[in-house]
């Protein structure tokens, strides 16, 4: 193995080979290659190909673009610089797209059933068309929440060479009058202060008309910042593409790297499962506890790992979680945003903080050829006068805020967002509902109270189906001035914009009989995140009473996406997938 620099990068690649057993064609040499493939030559000469590129690597670009959402409004631009890098790194690359539904659009809705799902069909459809076509790497590019996952689930299943792309964050928007920064949560909020009569129609219309400014992916540490930063930890991302906006130079020179690392990937023979290891997951994970990052990023971990076949659980999160502390004071929970974090250095000086605290592991690969210590060998610190990402002397909480709870309301484990703003424990009354839409309508009527525990049940991956996210009603409660003495739970579960005493991916779900299902009004439920427990108080025998009465419901779907999705999906707590029993 020899070093080669590639784009301003030192890539570990080993002695090039020459067709037909040139190793960086293994298979677009198979669709290429010999008399019998002139019809394949024929049409690809059509969309771009001259006689010297049938003799190139062949390089998938997969664009998520789409007019659906701002997440990914520009990334058609950004798949053309992917484009320009790979080819000027000597391969033949091709651009294809694949879906993206926008989840802040449909949230609240019945679309947002599709959410989960899009992740499924992100994966599947990148992998169809990588396999068909017969790509030798791919460059993944990826905006709105399901792309991340989706994107690197596709590249673990086809292990061929690959590279994720960020699309970018979105800059703040400025509010007219305030000039305060706000984004697509203070939307959300600004709902539920309406409904409180804290706020008028005119200071509605003025916070949706000024909180989206432009293309980018939600702007706190929600669901697409926390995934990108994951991926990056994974070490599939090119060094700080989780921690550039959307908009920016930096963000297109990413992408051009990325197109030239694929082909440095390449002659290396580095591959997906060879970089996403325990150890690298185990980095991810430390990362998105440090960020204090969304909850979507355990149910996401998970699916990755089974797709790279590596074994991970739920406990591995609350066992890594002991040691390591939150440290950025990002949204929901915090002051500042995904832009201000870009603009003081991005992730690389947090994870150089953390691999000298011996947090990291220094030894796993990287998309660069290189280690992630290598990577960060050179990294310096934050500047002195930020705030946005506090010191390991100084941690906002000393332990990880994702904590994994048992009880007999989860036997299977959930998953709770605990920043200890809310306090540790919560003990109150049910309210029970059988849909978001049920629950919402309750809070912004008033209907909840201080001291509920609001239950939103058959919400899960079977029960929507497709585990829809809690965004509106803990916004609504939030805008209400309810986060500190209202809890919700659910086998549902939350956007990374939501904040405050929730739960979600409550397993065993309530459609599949799960104890969720036999909570009634006025049981008292507690929820404790020192000793990681969930229980509903209630004697034994009561609740066996119960669950023999218990009738299961009739699926909601029976054709279509949505059906096959609740008949293949796993639960929540092994990452809800829908290959496992395959």
């Amino acid at each position: 193995m020899r070093l080669a620099r590639t784009g301003g990068v030192w890539f570990a690649s080993l002695p090039t080979m020459s067709s037909p057993t040139d190793p960086t064609r293994k298979f677009s040499s198979i669709v290429h290659d010999g008399p019998d493939r002139a019809p394949a030559r024929s049409m690809l000469r059509t969309v771009g190909f001259g006689d010297a590129d049938f003799h190139k690597s062949v390089v998938g670009i997969a664009s998520t673009w789409s007019m659906v959402t701002p997440c990914n409004m520009h990334i058609d631009q950004l798949a053309r610089e992917a484009e320009t890098g790979a080819n000027a790194a000597g391969g033949k690359a091709i651009i294809f797209g694949t879906i993206t539904v926008s989840d802040g659009i449909s949230m609240g809705t019945p679309g947002m059933r599709y959410s989960l799902v899009s992740r499924e069909v992100i994966a599947d459809s990148i992998e169809t068309v990588a396999g068909a076509e017969g790509f030798d790497a791919v460059v993944a590019i990826g905006g709105c929440d399901k792309n991340m996952p989706g994107c690197i689930m596709a590249l673990a299943r086809l292990n061929r060479p690959g590279v994720f792309v960020y699309g970018g964050t979105i800059l703040p928007g400025i509010h007219p009058e305030s000039k305060r920064e706000c984004d697509i949560v203070s939307v959300f909020e600004a709902v539920g202060q309406h409904a409180a009569h804290k706020l008028d129609d005119a200071g509605l219309h003025a916070v949706e008309n000024c909180s989206i400014p432009g293309p980018g992916s939600c702007g706190g540490m929600y669901t697409a910042n926390t995934m990108a930063c994951a991926i990056e930890a994974l070490g599939m991302s090119l060094p700080n593409s989780s921690a550039q906006i959307a908009i920016s130079q930096e963000k297109k020179d990413d992408c051009r790297r990325a197109g030239e690392a694929a082909l440095a990937l390449l002659k290396a023979n580095l591959r997906p499962r060879d970089i996403m290891t325990k150890k690298a997951f185990e980095n991810a994970i430390t990362v998105v506890i440090a960020l204090g990052g969304s909850t979507n990023a355990v149910l996401h971990l998970l699916a990755i790992a089974h797709t790279a076949n590596v074994k991970l659980s739920i406990d591995d999160f609350t066992r890594i979680g002991r040691k390591v502390p939150v440290l950025a004071d990002l949204k929901p929970s915090g002051k500042y945003g995904m832009a201000h974090l870009s603009r003081i250095g991005g992730l690389m000086p947090l994870m150089k903080m953390l691999l000298d605290a011996g947090l990291l592991h220094g030894d796993c690969l990287t998309v660069t050829g290189r280690t992630l210590a290598d990577n960060l060998r050179h990294v310096g610190p934050y500047p002195k006068d930020q705030d946005v990402v506090h010191p390991l002397s100084h941690p906002i909480k000393p332990d990880s805020h994702l904590r994994i709870l048992y009880g007999n309301l989860a036997p299977e484990g959930a998953v709770a967002k605990i920043t200890g703003k809310e306090g540790l424990t919560f003990s109150g009354k049910a309210i029970t509902f059988e849909s978001e839409e049920a629950a919402l309508k309750a809070i912004l009527a008033n209907r909840v109270k201080a001291g509920h525990v609001i239950v939103i049940r058959n919400e899960g991956p079977r029960g929507g189906p497709g585990m829809r996210e809690m965004l509106s009603p803990t916004s609504a409660i939030m805008g209400q001035g309810l986060g500190k003495v209202v809890a919700l739970i659910t086998d549902g579960r939350f956007s990374g914009g939501s904040h405050g005493f929730v739960v979600g991916h409550i397993t065993p779900e309530a459609f599949s009989g799960g104890p969720l299902a036999l909570v009634k009004n006025g049981d008292t439920i507690t929820i404790d995140a020192v000793r990681n427990e969930l229980n509903l108080v209630l004697p034994a025998k009561e609740i066996a009473a119960r669950r023999k009465a218990w009738k299961p419901r009739p699926p909601k779907e029976n054709r279509g996406a949505l059906a096959k999705y609740a008949k293949l999906v796993t639960s929540a707590s092994e990452g809800a997938v829908t290959d496992k029993y395959l």
